[in-house]
């Protein structure tokens, strides 16, 4: 994490903290509640981990369920928790740390209502996560409102979601990946580099200059926010462009996540080929589950599995991604004394990446799977109120005048029209690998 705009210089080596960059805290973070987590499931093996309950039906259930004392204290330790951890890395950074802790703690709020509301039976039916409501109550208060600098400063969307990935990765299972076998697989790379390529073609057929190409490539082609993160971190890329592709990717997915289930059941798409057309389409785990449930279980199966593929994919594109920006620029005014190297590519890695990675490993080979069941819906429960924090983040720091403006809406239209070629992609190859055309048919129905 960054030192805070306000504070002073420091004189050199005044804080070798502050000179940490905002990756290593976000693995240090999750390291700790891995840590703390793993260390007390394995001497309580019987202890039974409670997430925060957020679902409801009906004003009753809202009632006695979601806003119940044990709830609510529950959501209380978990800000607190938060909150330490976070004014921990601000204060170390040589940050202002009450100012931080007082607009940390409406950025918590917001992204508690915004899971409340999604929660919602009613709201639920629709396909829509908490993630939109996250941004839309953002985007309200920083487009309506002149917002204070003491809640400015605490709207830190990348190190928010950056703890939330590393955190991510106890959920992405290599096993997994071996159950979902070669059609998952090839879906999702096929996808990914024919989508990716496709969309970098596009940005320059449109003049959008390639920082803002890969960062747009990346969140159509992998994973949403997730890899336009990777991507920006990789080739070091501006914030405001981050800002705008992360905006971008959630608006766009509102229609995409009530369409897509509704065409699937129209036009009679076969279960199991409509669960990995949305997993290879919609951005994050939990959209592609919500959507997917709206057709059945099948298609959830198939879902999640091309989604986890895709996830996986992370760590190589954030080093092909890395390599190939050190490249492309090895002869440009941009590369200055850099010249193209394995200490060069190790630099500009973003090393929450490696976290990610790392998480997958432990969580797949190294602990029994007892103990990854015992803490997995907890875990789940603490990444989610990261990517909560996140999108609540970047509502605020995106404001509509500036997104307009932004290269004449060119990215806008590049990030479409990828979409839009992603979508009809990823269709066919899901027919092709799913619906029993190239290989067998992937039974998913037990």
């Amino acid at each position: 994490m960054q030192p805070d705009p306000q504070t002073k210089p420091l004189t050199e080596n005044a804080n070798k903290w502050a000179t940490f960059s905002e990756d290593i805290w976000a693995v240090g973070i999750a390291g700790l509640i891995f840590v703390l987590v793993l260390g007390w499931a394995l001497m309580n093996p019987d202890f039974k981990f409670s997430a925060p309950a957020y679902k409801w039906t009906s004003t009753s259930d809202l009632i006695t369920i979601v806003l119940a004392t044990k709830n609510l204290s529950l959501l209380w330790i978990l800000g607190t928790v938060f909150a330490l951890l976070a004014g921990l890395t601000v204060w170390l950074s040589s940050g202002r740390v009450g100012r931080f802790l007082l607009g940390f703690g409406v950025i918590f709020l917001l992204a508690i209502l915004a899971l409340i509301t999604s929660g919602s039976k009613a709201i639920e039916a629709y396909g829509i996560e908490y993630v939109v409501f996250a941004l839309i109550f953002g985007l309200v208060l920083n487009n309506l409102f002149h917002l204070p600098e003491w809640l400015k400063s605490a709207a830190r969307s990348e190190f928010f979601i950056k703890v939330g990935l590393v955190i991510l990765g106890s959920s992405v299972l290599f096993t997994d990946l071996v159950k979902a076998g070669l059609p998952g697989i090839l879906q999702a790379v096929i996808v990914v580099l024919v989508v990716w390529f496709v969309s970098m073609w596009l940005s320059r057929r449109l003049k959008v200059d390639d920082e803002f190409g890969v960062m747009l490539a990346s969140a159509v082609a992998i994973c949403g926010v997730s890899a336009a993160i990777v991507a920006s971190g990789a080739i070091q890329g501006d914030k405001k462009k981050l800002s705008y592709v992360t905006t971008l990717v959630l608006l766009v997915a509102i229609p995409m996540l009530i369409l897509q289930p509704w065409i699937i059941r129209a036009f009679g798409i076969p279960e199991v080929v409509g669960g990995a057309w949305l997993g290879g389409t919609l951005d994050t785990t939990a959209s592609v589950t919500a959507a997917s449930q709206l057709v059945g279980p099948v298609a959830t199966k198939a879902g999640v599995i091309v989604k986890f593929s895709q996830n996986v994919l992370l760590g190589f594109a954030a080093f092909f991604i890395t390599t190939w920006w050190i490249l492309r620029n090895k002869d440009s005014d941009k590369a200055g004394d850099e010249k193209p190297s394995l200490g060069l590519v190790w630099e500009r890695f973003p090393k929450f990446v490696i976290g990610f990675i790392a998480a997958s490993l432990v969580f797949s080979f190294l602990l029994p799977i007892d103990t990854v069941k015992q803490v997995g819906g907890f875990l789940n429960g603490m990444r989610t109120l990261w990517f909560a924090l996140a999108f609540v983040s970047i509502g605020l720091e995106a404001r509509f005048a500036d997104l307009a403006g932004m290269q004449q809406g060119r990215p806008a239209l590049v990030f479409v029209g990828a979409q839009l070629f992603n979508i009809v992609w990823t269709l066919l190859w899901a027919y092709l690998l799913f619906g029993g055309i190239l290989l067998p048919p992937l039974n998913l129905a037990d």
